[in-house]
């Protein structure tokens, strides 16, 4: 029992038969209850049963702790059927407290509400019309917010329109500047050639005035030869 309990209390499962287990019960919860005063006078009785000093330090420091708030039942056994051999009848026998899975397992159910189906139809028939309200709120909601959309794409339109417009004239008033300063540059040419054939015409009268000029003398001088 000794062993079997130091194992217990280190390992927190053993396996073994069912009458070791029942035995061994009634062997280690009255130590375990003993460790929930953690005193030296508590220490010592358990170490006098246990004789195991690593055994009453894991009891005192990790499963008191734990079962604090358990008045007895600190082991369970749990069946596993015969053993090959002997026949024995085999079980785990473990601590409560330190069975994650099955602590997992067991949790509170949730509390189940009981309804009465006196008044079930007015309730009904009352929240028919707050959905039907809903609905049409939700309807002039929509509505409401496709005008919006409406004319938010009308003042877009419009005001693409008046861009197009405006770059149109802008384009417009830009080409007949040009052209107007093409006609002036073709004016101002013009005035140009006119000018120099002015001052050709001007050369040449100029040029015929000279050469008349020495005609005259040409003859003069010959007919002075003459004479």
């Amino acid at each position: 029992m000794r062993n079997m309990a130091c194992s217990l209390i280190e390992h927190k499962r053993i396996k073994t038969t069912v009458a070791k287990a029942k035995a061994l019960r009634t062997f280690v919860e009255p130590l375990i209850t003993k460790s929930k005063t953690d005193v030296m006078h508590s220490r010592r009785t358990v170490f006098s049963r246990l004789h195991n000093k690593y055994a009453v330090t894991e009891l005192f420091r990790e499963v008191a702790p734990k079962v604090r708030d358990r008045n007895g039942g600190y082991t369970r056994i749990i069946k596993l059927g015969t053993r090959l051999g002997d026949n024995a009848e085999m079980c785990y026998i473990e601590l409560v407290d330190f069975n994650e899975l099955m602590l997992a397992d067991a949790k509170p159910a949730a509390k189940k509400s009981r309804r009465s189906r006196r008044g079930g139809g007015k309730k009904v028939a009352d929240a028919q019309p707050a959905t039907a309200a809903a609905v049409a709120e939700e309807s002039l909601e929509d509505e409401s917010t496709e005008a919006v959309a409406a004319e938010v794409v009308t003042d877009e339109v419009v005001e693409e329109a008046s861009e197009t417009e405006a770059s149109s004239s802008e384009a417009v008033e830009e080409e007949v500047a040009e052209e107007s300063t093409e006609e002036e540059t073709a004016a101002e040419e013009v005035t140009e050639e006119s000018t120099e054939a002015e001052a050709v015409a001007e050369e040449e009268a100029e040029e015929s005035s000279e050469s008349a000029a020495e005609e005259t003398e040409d003859s003069e001088d010959a007919k002075s030869e003459e004479e």
